[in-house]
C-alpha cells in the first residue's frame, strides 16, 4: 500500500473564539437545496425507509467510522469489524438526506491516520475527521491532519489501540492552540473514573454517545452529576448517539430520558451522530439507522432545536462555514 503523499497546503488555523465560530455557522440560506431522502438498503443497516420528519438543509452526522481491510490493523486492536466505505456511507446519507458528515478514526487503526486521511481526501467540503494521535505526535503532522479536515482527537478509553489515558491533558494544551478538541469514549464507569483528569483539560471535551450511561440506572448513576457539571462549565459537548448502547428497551426509551435531560441543560452544545456502521454491533443485529434518527424529534421536539443539533452545533465544533 504506498503511503499518502504529504500534504502541500497550509490553511489558516482556526481559533476557538466564539465569535469567529459563531460568524463561521450562520444558518444556511432558506435558498440552500435540501437533499430528499429516498428508501435504500444501506450496508451495515437494517430497514430501508427514509426518516420519518424533515431534516434541515446542512444536516450533519457527528460521528460515523470507515473500515477498509486494505489498511492494515494496529496489532493488540481487537474490534475488526468488516469494510465499511465512503461509497457505502453515501448510501446513508441518501437515505437519511444528510449533507455533513464527520469521520471519526476507529480503535482498529490505532494512531495511523491514513484510511482517515484518504477518505477526508475523497470526501470533500462538506466533511470532517476526528483522528487518534499520542502526545508526542508532531507540529507537522498535526498541521497535515488539520490540512485533511480533522478537527480533533478521539480517546476511547474502552478500547486504547496506541495511546494510553495520561497523554490526553499534555495533548488538550497542543489541540486547545489549533481550536481542536479532544473527543472521549468509554462506559459511564470509565468517565467516572477519569474525571478528575478530563476536568482539567485545555481544550473542549466532547463525550461520545451521551456517556452510555447504564440502564435502568441512567440518571441516577453517580456519573450523571459529574456530566452535568462539565455542561454547567460551558466547555463539553455531548453526542447524541449509540442509543443502543446500554438500552434495555427495543424503543430506547430510557436512553431517551438522558438525551431529553441533556437537550434540557445545554442545547447549544449537542451534536447527533449515527455511529455507522455500528462496529460493535453483529453482522446480523445491526440497527435501522432511520429508526435511530427517528428518535431526535423525541428528545428534541421543535425545529429550533433540532436546526441547532443537527445545523447550528456542528458548524460551531468542526468549523463548517454557512452554506
Amino acid at each position: 500500500m504506498n503511503k499518502p503523499p504529504r500534504l502541500a497546503s497550509r490553511r489558516h488555523l482556526l481559533g476557538w473564539g466564539a465569535s469567529a465560530l459563531l460568524s463561521a455557522c450562520a444558518s444556511p440560506s432558506p435558498k440552500t437545496t435540501v437533499p430528499q431522502p429516498e428508501a435504500l438498503a444501506v450496508p451495515h443497516s437494517a430497514g430501508q425507509a427514509p426518516p420519518n420528519f424533515a431534516l434541515p438543509a446542512g444536516a450533519c452526522d457527528c460521528h460515523h467510522h470507515v473500515y477498509d481491510h486494505r489498511y492494515p490493523a494496529h496489532p493488540s486492536a481487537t474490534l475488526l469489524p468488516a469494510d465499511a466505505s465512503l461509497a457505502d456511507y453515501r448510501l446513508l446519507q441518501r437515505r437519511l438526506g444528510l449533507q455533513r458528515h464527520v469521520i471519526v478514526q476507529p480503535s482498529t487503526y490505532g494512531t495511523d491516520n491514513r484510511l482517515l486521511v484518504d477518505t477526508l481526501r475523497s470526501a470533500g467540503p462538506q466533511a470532517r475527521g476526528v483522528a487518534v494521535v499520542g502526545s508526542e505526535v508532531s507540529e507537522l503532522e498535526l498541521q497535515q491532519l488539520h490540512d485533511a479536515g480533522v478537527r480533533g482527537v478521539r480517546f476511547n478509553l474502552s478500547f486504547l489501540v496506541g495511546v494510553s489515558a495520561d497523554m490526553m491533558r499534555p495533548l488538550s494544551r497542543r489541540l486547545a492552540e489549533r481550536g481542536w478538541h479532544l473527543q472521549v469514549n468509554g462506559t459511564a464507569d470509565l468517565l467516572l473514573a477519569h474525571q478528575a483528569l478530563l476536568s482539567q483539560l485545555a481544550c473542549p471535551l466532547v463525550i461520545d454517545h451521551m456517556g452510555q450511561l447504564p440502564q435502568p440506572a441512567g440518571l441516577k448513576h453517580p456519573a450523571y452529576p459529574v456530566y452535568q457539571r462539565w455542561l454547567e462549565g460551558g466547555r463539553t459537548w455531548f453526542k447524541l448517539s449509540g442509543a443502543y448502547l446500554g438500552s434495555q428497551r427495543t424503543d430506547y426509551a430510557d436512553v431517551g430520558l438522558v438525551a431529553q435531560a441533556l437537550v434540557r441543560q445545554a442545547p447549544e452544545r449537542l451534536v447527533w451522530g449515527s455511529d455507522w456502521p455500528h462496529p460493535t454491533k453483529k453482522a446480523d443485529a445491526k440497527p435501522d439507522d432511520s429508526a435511530l434518527l427517528n428518535l431526535l424529534p423525541q428528545w428534541a421536539p421543535t425545529a429550533k432545536l433540532q436546526q441547532a443539533i443537527l445545523v447550528d452545533n456542528p458548524a460551531v465544533l468542526y468549523g463548517y462555514p454557512s452554506l
